[in-house]
């Protein structure tokens, strides 16, 4: 991403989304979000993207062994899950009181 502007995305920390491309596509099945990156346009997604990584045995973890990790995915591949209407919804950005708020545009509902 470029570096002189700061993007703007409607996807924050513990919001509930879809996956709308890639292998884990699912339009119906909510997940969390665990981490938002902005300056990659990158986020992290519950059970989703599953990577692999080799632990090396260690002095405190004598055993070692394969661990599941979930990977960053294109934050153009996730949609705001609509709690109302049960579907994948676009957000609207409203000023409010001095407070920037984000409205789903299916249901007409604040999004917290």
């Amino acid at each position: 991403m470029s570096t002189r502007f700061k993007p703007k995305f409607n996807i924050k920390k513990g919001d509930l989304v879809v996956i709308i491309a890639g292998d884990d596509k699912n339009l119906n099945v909510p997940k969390t979000v665990l981490d938002v990156n902005i300056e990659k346009g990158k986020v992290t997604v519950e059970g989703v993207a599953l990577a692999t990584k080799h632990i090396k045995p260690t002095a405190q973890d004598t055993k070692g062994g394969i661990e599941k990790k979930e990977a960053q995915i294109s934050i153009s591949n996730v949609m705001l899950w609509d709690a109302k209407t049960k579907t994948p919804t676009k957000v609207k950005r409203q000023r409010v009181g001095g407070k920037l708020i984000r409205i789903s545009k299916k249901s007409g509902e604040v999004i917290k």
